[in-house]
């Protein structure tokens, strides 16, 4: 069974940073892309950043690229994403996915976590 866990959100005053972590199993973790995806309170779910298996291939939304690094370390079966400069329109629930393509497309994510709060104050 494969699972994906999110944890490390939490409150935060704009400007500040975060770090996120989703920690997989039941996959060979190696072998596939992983993203991040938020979703805001009566938005959609966007993407958010994904690197690929080998960690040598990454995609940025606009909207983060700058602020925002991801990074993955496979011995670990864990991706990460570090969120600098932080605004409250990045306030959201976080998630992650595991694809077999560095992609953008929600839909081409076969796995998802269960997401982790990120709450940026003013």
């Amino acid at each position: 069974q494969v699972r994906l866990v999110e944890s490390g959100g939490g409150l935060v005053q704009a400007g500040g940073s975060l770090r996120l972590s989703c920690a997989a199993s039941g996959l060979t973790f190696s072998t596939y892309a992983m993203g991040w995806f938020r979703q805001a309170p009566g938005k959609e779910r966007e993407f958010v950043a994904a690197i690929s298996w080998s960690g040598d291939l990454t995609k940025y939304a606009d909207s983060v690229k700058g602020r925002f690094t991801i990074s993955r370390d496979n011995a670990k079966n864990t991706v990460y994403l570090q969120m600098n400069s932080l605004k409250p329109e990045d306030t959201a629930v976080y998630y992650c996915a595991a694809s077999r393509l560095v992609v953008v497309t929600r839909t081409m994510y076969d796995y998802w976590g269960q997401g982790t709060q990120v709450t940026v104050s003013s």
